[in-house]
């Protein structure tokens, strides 16, 4: 896989890290639906399997797989979160931010990667 491809991968993960985090909110403000539950659900699921494809790709040492997957599965649902105590939740939100800032130290490492390996275009990093 090239460095370009890497990078869009990553990226399309970071994504996903940022709708879990909108569920966190969603639960802080106690506004979860059936529907909000089925696609957190599902987003955990993306996250669990493309975590392996994006480390497996990635060769990134920084990241911690038992550390997300105990985030993931720290949180067996929305409701969850909704009845549980407040600092269960901050608790969740920090270990969210940690690993997210993680994974955008991944993302400018490749970013690095593909400027010096001369595939950088102008203009083409955000």
């Amino acid at each position: 896989m090239s460095a370009e491809e890497t990078i869009r991968q990553i990226e399309n993960y970071v994504e996903c890290w940022k709708q879990f985090s909108h569920f966190l909110r969603l639960a802080e403000a106690k506004k979860v639906t059936g529907e909000d539950e089925t696609q957190f659900l599902e987003l955990k699921s993306v996250l669990a399997q493309e975590l392996e494809l994006v480390l497996a790709t990635s060769e990134s040492t920084t990241l911690n797989r038992q550390e997300i997957h105990d985030l993931i599965s720290g949180i067996p649902s929305l409701r969850y979160l909704t009845e549980a105590r407040d600092d269960s939740l901050r608790e969740a939100e920090n270990r969210w931010h940690k690993i997210y800032i993680q994974w955008q130290s991944v993302l400018g490492q490749w970013k690095v990667k593909y400027r010096t390996e001369g595939g950088a275009k102008s203009g083409w990093f955000r």
